[in-house]
């Protein structure tokens, strides 16, 4: 796979597929990045699971934070990496540890590492490097544009609401269902 550049349908098909997501690196800083992805895909209806050592046990937007990986009692979907390209490598293992194994690892903006994504891969899971969920969701529902962002995308199809009735869906289709 080239990890330079993604096509919409990937992107798209992951998060159509995704429900349940464990963000490594959340922070409950709401003006940190990371907070405000926590918050957007939860309001996208996905089930996010904050991971934080240092904040084990408190909540983040309503969330309950866990130390690790293995800690989230559930099957996760998911593995976003907000954290360092060198740390990305130690999460990836961790994820593929996990049974059952998360079918994605999803590396935020500015997070790279090749050596990860191969072990993912040849694990047979997805791989996305270098990009942000929330960016990404926001690009192929075309709320991108709302801030004057260009999504790359041209459809003379209309967006739909999402099943909130409150904003667009997933790339002129289908919501995310709880």
């Amino acid at each position: 796979m080239n990890h330079d550049s993604y096509s919409p349908d990937y992107i798209r098909d992951i998060l159509r597929e995704v429900k349940t997501i464990a963000l490594v690196g959340a922070s409950n800083n709401d003006v940190r990045p990371s907070y405000f992805v926590v918050k957007y895909l939860l309001d996208k209806g996905y089930d996010v699971s904050p991971v934080n050592p240092a904040l084990a046990g408190e909540e983040i937007a309503g969330r309950k934070v866990y130390a690790t990986l293995k800690d989230i009692p559930h099957a996760l979907d998911m593995v976003d990496i907000f954290r360092n390209s060198q740390a990305a490598g130690i999460i990836t293992d961790e994820a593929l540890e996990l049974s059952p194994r998360p079918r994605v690892i999803w590396m935020q903006l500015g997070v790279r590492n090749d050596a990860a994504a191969e072990r993912a891969e040849a694990a047979g899971l997805k791989v996305v490097m270098n990009r942000c969920p929330k960016m990404e969701y926001g690009k192929l529902s075309g709320e991108w544009s709302w801030v004057g962002g260009n999504s790359g995308l041209i459809s003379s199809r209309r967006q739909r609401l999402h099943e909130s009735g409150k904003v667009q869906s997933l790339g002129l289709g289908l919501g995310i269902k709880r």
